[in-house]
């Protein structure tokens, strides 16, 4: 993402937005974002990347975890899921 990002911007994109439903942060994705033309990037806690984008201006995290406990609930109580999204 870093790298399409770049390209992007070099072809002129005025700002880059990113948004990952399961951010997978491994080795030194934090250190290449935070230096990276990205504008913003939104990630879910679907991972816990708390201590990791600490101080990483350009990253933000959402939680879906109400999200997930009703959808939870909806399943075990044989009700629709779907219209969580209406």
């Amino acid at each position: 993402i870093v790298n399409a990002a770049k390209a992007l911007k070099d072809r002129g994109a005025k700002e880059v937005y990113v948004y990952i439903t399961h951010g997978v942060l491994s080795g030194e994705a934090v250190k290449k974002i935070k230096s990276s033309a990205i504008k913003n990037l939104v990630i879910t806690d679907t991972i816990d990347n708390t201590n990791r984008v600490k101080g990483a201006k350009n990253i933000e995290v959402l939680s879906i975890s109400s999200l997930m406990g009703e959808a939870i609930k909806r399943i075990s109580n044989s009700t629709s899921v779907s219209d969580l999204f209406k």
